[in-house]
């Protein structure tokens, strides 16, 4: 009996446009003071040297604000989490922030969704003031005091 030929297979995928956004240009310190409103450029003034804050400027969660008062703060949809935001898009283990040596650094935990820093996919990467993180559907920007 001859083996029949099966057909190919037709490999495609489908490409979402709406989910793709340009890379921001980064903003200088001064223009990113300035979108802040009063209260949150006053908690910004009031960081110790060195410290940090994750303030979300723009989309899900607007306005909340997440100090960074250890040294490794964890992100993701699980409770226990020092920051935890409860949607799918968020792995319950997302992403971990630690300070190391005086900087910032944020390393993706395996997340499904992956972690982006200026909307650029990072796995690990150097943190400094001004980065937009993108975690699922929230973007966090990190101001880190100057006193």
């Amino acid at each position: 009996m001859a083996d029949k030929a099966l057909p190919p297979k037709d490999l495609t995928s489908t490409l979402n446009l709406r989910q793709l956004r340009s890379i921001p240009e980064p903003k200088q310190n001064q223009s990113l003071l300035n979108s802040l409103s009063e209260q949150e450029r006053e908690v910004v003034a009031a960081l110790p040297k060195d410290a940090g804050i994750l303030i979300i400027l723009s989309g899900a969660g607007l306005s909340s604000r997440y100090l960074l008062d250890s040294n490794n703060v964890k992100i993701g949809r699980d409770l226990n989490n020092e920051i935890c935001f409860d949607d799918i898009t968020v792995s319950r283990s997302h992403a971990l922030i630690e300070k190391v040596d005086g900087s910032y650094v944020i390393k993706d935990l395996g997340s499904l969704n992956g972690t982006y820093v200026n909307a650029v996919a990072v796995k690990n990467g150097v943190l400094k003031a001004g980065d937009e993180i993108q975690i699922g559907k929230y973007h966090l920007t990190l101001f880190v005091g100057e006193k």
